[in-house]
């Protein structure tokens, strides 16, 4: 884990958004998801690895309540509280591993754009998924490079994932709603392929 921290803290505090292929300046891709659940704007909506992400900022003017930022990179939260100046207050901020994470209270919405596929050991996605069994009371949507994707971000390994990939790897536990694949044009004007799926909770669909 302190490699993984090191190195995001270091790619936050040297480089700028424009400078990062992430960075998405209206998340529509994730907002539609979320919207779709028809949820009251009191849901609880975690955003894992939210880093500098904008999400958290459209939820808010769109009126809801109870969002959380998780990220491995304290560095990552400071510039996003920092951009959302006074408003930050009305967010939760996590400094941690996601494959660390231990939920205190469970979320209605589980939202993730590219952490998953970060996670290219067995230990470490195994984790990850007994985590979102535990903290998702009812929707889950994550977000991952596609088999047309690239293979790398940041210097880094990546797993890629079709959609059937990704309803194979959140079967236990949970049921595929839909999934679309999306282009992400990068601030370097070049194209990323993703794969976005939202899957609901079993013990929530048998309610």
């Amino acid at each position: 884990m302190d490699n993984r921290k090191a190195h995001w803290d270091t790619v936050y505090q040297t480089k700028q958004p424009n400078e990062v292929s992430w960075t998405q300046p209206m998340p529509q891709t994730s907002l539609d998801f979320i919207r779709s659940f028809d949820l009251p704007k009191t849901a609880k909506i975690l955003d894992v690895g939210g880093g500098d992400s904008q999400l958290a900022e459209h939820l808010l003017q769109e009126g809801y309540e109870n969002i959380t930022v998780l990220d491995i990179s304290r560095k990552a939260l400071s510039r996003a509280k920092k951009r959302l100046g006074r408003q930050a207050r009305k967010v939760k901020w996590v400094v941690s591993d996601i494959t660390n994470f231990q939920p205190a209270e469970a979320f209605d919405v589980w939202h993730d754009r590219a952490t998953f596929h970060f996670l290219t050991e067995t230990g470490q996605v195994e984790r990850y998924l007994e985590t979102a069994q535990k903290a998702v009371s009812r929707y889950l949507v994550v977000g991952t490079f596609s088999t047309t994707g690239p293979r790398k971000c940041s210097g880094l390994d990546i797993k890629q994932y079709s959609e059937a990939d990704l309803e194979a790897a959140f079967e236990k536990g949970f049921r595929k709603i839909r999934c679309v694949n999306e282009d992400h044009e990068t601030p370097f004007h070049t194209l990323q392929n993703f794969t976005f799926c939202s899957f609901s909770n079993l013990k929530n669909d048998e309610k």
